[in-house]
């Protein structure tokens, strides 16, 4: 009982029966290896795969991790400047209007820091849901760390003359409030 082509062989004298039975010996044992143990190369190619993707997941993983880190430190940095440079404002007692994302809140201030914010001498900064006045030298360090935190800090614009302006005769007074 073998294959077609093994007993045309035998019939027409070109292979014996030893080297029948040697040849199905070894189809026996290429099935017997192939069935317990897969070729070589492709589990070592299998684990270098997953390996690398190991590799590169853990990286993945370690860029996160420090991105989250630097940005807590970033978090921790601005708002210690915000609490060791903020200015006393207890006995302010006149309300100073100021638009936070669209919507209009006052914070109560003396007269002086009423000038120094108008002139950009102060900034306001949010820390924990409250307002506070700050040295704009300390917002502007701020702001390149997380502009979010500064609400208000006045920019001293160069005047601009323009010879057809209408309104150019009328200044606004610095002492307007509204």
């Amino acid at each position: 009982m073998g294959n077609a082509f093994q007993d045309q062989f035998l019939k027409a004298g070109l292979v014996d029966e030893k080297k029948v039975k040697q040849a199905q010996k070894e189809q026996h044992r290429a099935k017997k290896q192939g069935k317990h143990q897969p070729p070589v190369n492709t589990t070592r190619e299998a684990s270098a795969r997953a390996k690398a993707e190991q590799v590169a997941r853990d990286k993945e993983l370690n860029r996160q991790r420090q991105e989250a880190a630097q940005q807590k430190a970033l978090a921790a940095e601005v708002r210690q400047m915000i609490l060791t440079s903020r200015l006393d404002r207890e006995d302010g007692d006149s309300p100073y209007h100021f638009t936070d994302d669209s919507r209009v809140k006052q914070l109560y201030v003396t007269e002086a820091q009423r000038g120094q914010l108008g002139r950009g001498q102060l900034a306001i900064a949010t820390l924990d849901g409250r307002y506070e006045l700050i040295p704009k030298a300390v917002a502007e360090k701020i702001r390149q760390r997380d502009p979010a935190r500064i609400i208000l800090l006045v920019e001293a614009a160069a005047p601009a003359d323009q010879p057809d302006d209408p309104y150019a005769d009328f200044k606004v007074p610095d002492d307007l409030i509204w």
